[in-house]
């Protein structure tokens, strides 16, 4: 975990002050040089910040998750450190974009459903058709 932490301290250039681990992370202590680690589903010590912070760590997961299928996070192919970042862009871009397509696709569909409404409300009344039958 420690490895982790100054990976991403040495990336952001930003120092960690608390961490958020899954269940799995039980066992390896809850103090790691200075800084606080919570974990999913803690009871203790949590304040509404904590809880805000962990929810949005929850929110992430799926998310994750689907990229690791979608974007196939599952296995690397490209070769080395630059490789492992070139794919993780390109998943990042792969699902902006599938983001993006499903927002365009939205937005036609409410274009089209009220050029559709435009249509009928412009339409002139419909004449009436003439007796045949002289009645």
């Amino acid at each position: 975990m420690s490895d982790q932490i100054e990976q991403v301290e040495r990336i952001t250039g930003i120092t960690v002050a608390r961490a958020y681990v899954d269940r799995g992370y039980r066992g390896h202590g809850i103090e790691a040089e200075g800084r606080r680690i919570f974990i999913s589903r803690q009871k203790r010590g949590i304040t509404p910040t904590i809880r805000r912070e962990l929810r949005r760590r929850a929110a992430i997961e799926p998310v994750i998750g689907h990229m690791k299928t979608d974007g196939h996070l599952g296995r690397n192919f490209l070769l080395g450190v630059d490789g492992d970042a070139i794919n993780a862009v390109l998943a990042g871009a792969g699902h902006n974009l599938r983001l993006l397509r499903r927002w365009l696709i939205r937005l036609l569909c409410a274009l089209f459903d009220l050029a559709q409404c435009r249509k009928l409300l412009t339409r002139p009344e419909p004449r009436a058709l003439p007796d045949r039958l002289g009645v």
